[in-house]
């Protein structure tokens, strides 16, 4: 008799379950969503599973995720728990939220698009539910944001999740101001980012002044006396840590060789022409991220009747920095890391583990390639991507 209550209560939980549309089918599986995406199991499973993972097919990745969350796809650990209802704290379901600030149709930032992949591979492993994504680069813009309506906007996203809002992860610099007001509505939040948000909210990130200390020192060390900059000088630590490195090296900051860009590929590209235009050029640049580096590099592939090439170093290890032509010299950040930790800080402040701001500071690792050279061989050599 007991069996039998407890069969009989299983499948009345289970249809609730469905009917509520908190998980959708229980028994939404891989298979389903192999279907809908004309693909086999395994890419799926890889997919979801492997955050290194590289898809042949354009926007695979991306397709699979929606129709993940659109299918409300729960993790067999998930649904089993869900099916038993089980209520302890160490078994519960939650639903993450992610909130990209740096990236949208138009401009994208391939490091911010690499930790998501960790960070989804990371809410999958911990059978957790990733139950919606937002690209909104507004909230990485102050005067949009002095502009906007940020309580609306805020509320309008946390009714789009219908319920399903148990913590938020913020991937990228956040306005200052919108990141308390999306504080005060969501109980959990981390940010992962590059800079810090001065103990606002819990953070796992990688300091820009000592990612920007360290590409510099490398510049320095080559001879490298006029060094340029390519990058956001507005709220961003790694110009910050440009100058710090400059001074505490007794070198000048030249204003001609800063070159202030949103950090897309196509400004970095416009940045190389014109430093090459200037009357003076400096013999090293640091970008403040990779992908400003790969439109640089991809400019001197154009001019091949310099007498000189500046050496180019940048911050982040984006995967497309191995396969430039010379391979960019760059200080890479741990993604995997910041990913895993990030997930962790937002687990265990859902569950009640530490009430204080939790501040986990990463350290960078300078990856020597060939983008870089003594001052006195800054001569030609074959850039080609």
């Amino acid at each position: 008799m007991a069996a039998d209550a407890w069969a009989a209560g299983s499948v009345f939980l289970e249809k609730w379950l469905v009917n509520s549309g908190l998980i959708g089918e229980v028994h939404m599986s891989i298979k389903k969503i192999a279907e809908k995406a004309g693909v086999s199991i395994s890419t799926v499973s890889r997919i979801l599973n492997r955050p290194d993972y590289k898809c042949s097919v354009p926007g695979l990745r991306e397709k699979v995720w929606d129709l993940a969350m659109e299918m409300n796809y729960v993790p067999n650990e998930a649904a089993r728990n869900l099916k038993k209802g089980t209520l302890a704290k160490e078994s519960r379901v939650w639903f993450i939220n992610v909130l990209m600030t740096r990236t949208d149709e138009s401009r994208t930032d391939p490091f911010f698009t690499e930790l998501l992949r960790v960070v989804e591979s990371e809410i999958h492993e911990h059978n957790c539910i990733l139950s919606k994504v937002w690209y909104m680069p507004l909230f990485s813009d102050d005067r949009k944001c002095r502009r906007e309506n940020l309580d609306q906007i805020i509320q309008r996203m946390y009714t789009e999740t219908e319920g399903k809002q148990d913590g938020l992860i913020i991937i990228g610099r956040c306005n200052p101001e919108a990141l308390k007001k999306i504080n005060r509505k969501y109980r959990s939040v981390v940010s992962v980012n590059r800079n810090s948000t001065n103990y606002e909210v819990d953070e796992v990130l990688c300091d820009g002044r000592k990612i920007a200390s360290m590409a510099v020192e490398h510049l320095i060390s080559l001879g490298h006396r006029n060094i340029g900059y390519v990058g956001s000088c507005r709220n961003e630590e790694r110009y910050a840590g440009y100058v710090d490195t400059l001074k505490r090296n007794g070198l000048d900051l030249i204003p001609e060789y800063v070159v202030e860009t949103d950090q897309t590929e196509k400004e970095g590209y416009e940045a190389m022409e014109r430093l090459l235009k200037s009357e003076d050029c400096p013999t090293g640049i640091y970008c403040a991220n990779d992908i400003s580096a790969v439109g640089i590099l991809k400019y001197l592939g154009r001019c091949r009747n310099l007498y000189f090439t500046p050496s180019v170093i940048a911050s982040d290890d984006i995967e497309e920095a191995q396969f430039t032509k010379p391979m960019l010299t760059t200080v890479g950040l741990p993604k995997k890391e910041m990913g895993k930790f990030a997930l962790y800080l937002l687990l265990d402040r859902m569950k009640g583990g530490h009430n204080g701001v939790v501040r986990m500071e990463l350290a960078g690792h300078l990856m020597v390639r060939n983008s870089c050279s003594h001052v006195e061989d800054c001569c030609w050599s074959d850039y080609i991507i």
